[in-house]
Order: structure tokens, then sequence, then C-alpha cells
């Protein structure tokens, strides 16, 4: 069986982190650790995990510095086959990591693995069965809202796997260099598995593989939803050839103009206000963290 190491980047998440790390506990997987990277948090969190969690490692990081740096650098310090990255508002199944790593290891052409995620507080509803891409290459979460009723229980190939519990076999974590630090966070699953599928790797869906999330519990609001709109565009930027742009240009104008468009209906909110924020640094294809 393929070892692994579940890293967790953690920012002020003390009220999740420990349903995370318990459900951790009760995994069936034989040969896993534990890393949290934290990003300066101020909650408590640290001293709760020195105090109760002896068996985590802990990355102390002196400010916040995102979910991807967060990642990278526990990926940095992880020795294992399989690089797992966990939201730390997530409970897993007990045979959770044990899906992952056996559908990687039955499928060794496949660089990625996706979890089955279902909503915390509605766990008969799918907030990802992996990530696809739709209409105009908008990126999607596959089953997104639908209730579970296992019509995604098939193993298959999929786009690649969502980022809040995905699993990446290392030796293709490294050849593509993991997350692009410069997305800070949110689309960065999207883009490596772009650049996974480019150097060649399959992803996989695992789909016994359960995790429970809550929906943008220590990240949303203004700051997701400028991410978001930035990203898509920077991503898109990155990966369509002009030949994708000369043959879609239509869908893709069309799905941008809806975010647009909604997002002006709602200009009083902040959230629409820092999408549009968002759309803009994208197009002019500003990068690094701004927000």
């Amino acid at each position: 069986m393929l070892s692994a190491a579940v890293i967790i980047p953690n920012w002020n998440g003390k009220q999740y982190l420990r349903v995370c790390l318990d459900s951790l506990r009760r995994q069936t997987h034989p040969d896993f650790a534990v890393i949290v990277v934290d990003n300066g948090s101020a909650d408590g969190s640290l001293e709760m995990l020195r105090a109760h969690y002896p068996e985590v490692a802990v990355l102390e990081l002196d400010d916040n510095y995102g979910f991807v740096i967060a990642s990278n650098r526990g990926a940095e310090i992880a020795d294992a086959d399989v690089l797992v990255m966990l939201n730390n508002d997530t409970e897993a199944e007990p045979r959770w990591l044990e899906a992952l790593c056996r559908s990687l290891a039955e499928h060794p052409e496949a660089g990625s693995a996706a979890s089955k995620m279902l909503l915390f507080d509605r766990r008969d509803t799918l907030h990802s069965a992996g990530d696809t891409i739709g209409a105009g290459f908008m990126p999607q979460n596959r089953g997104v809202w639908e209730v579970d009723e296992g019509q995604y229980d098939e193993e298959i190939d999929i786009f690649g796997p969502c980022g809040g519990a995905a699993a990446y076999r290392k030796e293709a974590w490294e050849q593509v260099g993991g997350f692009d630090e410069r997305l800070f966070m949110y689309l960065e699953d999207v883009d490596i598995a772009w650049r996974l599928q480019e150097a060649g790797w399959r992803s996989v869906f695992a789909a016994e593989a359960r995790v429970y999330h809550h929906l943008s519990a220590t990240g949303g609001g203004m700051i997701a939803s400028y991410y978001v709109g930035r990203n898509t565009i920077l991503v898109q930027r990155r990966h369509l050839s002009p030949e994708d742009w000369q043959a879609h240009k239509r869908e893709i104008l069309s799905e941008h103009s809806n975010v647009v468009v909604d997002a002006l209906r709602a200009w009083r909110g902040e959230a629409a206000r820092a999408r549009l924020r968002g759309v803009l640094h994208g197009l002019l294809g500003l990068e690094g963290k701004r927000h």
C-alpha cells in the first residue's frame, strides 16, 4: 500500500480542526502522517495542537500565506508516496484515505485521485465528485448540489480532484512543481490538473473516499469572490491555446458575461464588487496576492 502524508493548511480554524483531526485518527489506512501548516493563526490553534494532537507534525508560518503556499510548504517536508491536501473544515470517513491510496495504487498512470465530497450539514448532498470543465472552459464541481444516490459511484477518469480533499502522487506533483503560488487560493486545483494532463498523467475518481465539508467555513465571501474571479481567467489564459479561443470564443465570452452581469446586478454587495475586481485583474494578467 502506498504511504501518504495528509497536509492541512490552517488559518484560525480551531473550531473545525478538532473534528478533522479526530476523523483522521479513525482512518483504516496503515501508513500515513498528518502535517498541519499553520498560517499565523491567532485563535489558539497551535496551543490546541500541542496539547491534544502530539502525533501531528506542525509547520508554523509567520503570516497568512494562503492555501496554496501552505500546501506547497507541507509537501516540501512530507516523506510519502502520496500527498493529500485536505481542508481543515472537513470530516473524513474512516476508509477515506485507504480508498484514495488504493485508487492510485491500482492506476499507476494516474497522478491524482479525487474524493467524493459531501456537505457537512446535509450528508446526502454532493459538493464535488471531482472537477470537470464545462461550457466556455469554465471549471465546475461534478455533481454539485445533487443528492447522492450512487450516480457517481463509478471509478472513472475525471479532469482532476477538488483541492479540498485531493490526493497527488508525489512523483507527479514534483514533476509539475506543485501548486502555482501566484494563485494564492482558489483554482489552484484546476491549474495543476491541467498541468498534470499536459505532462501525461491521468486523474481518477475514488468514489469510496468520502469526506464531508463545511462550505467556505474558513475562507469565503469577498476573498473567495475576488480570487475565483481573477484566477478563473488567469488559468484559462495560461492553458487555452489560440485554437481553443478561436473555436470557443462565443461560449467563453458568454460565460464570463453572465458572471459580470450577475455581479453588476448585486453591485451593492462587497462580494459582487470583489468578483468584478478579480475579473478585471485577471483580464489585466495581474498575479500574486491581491485583494
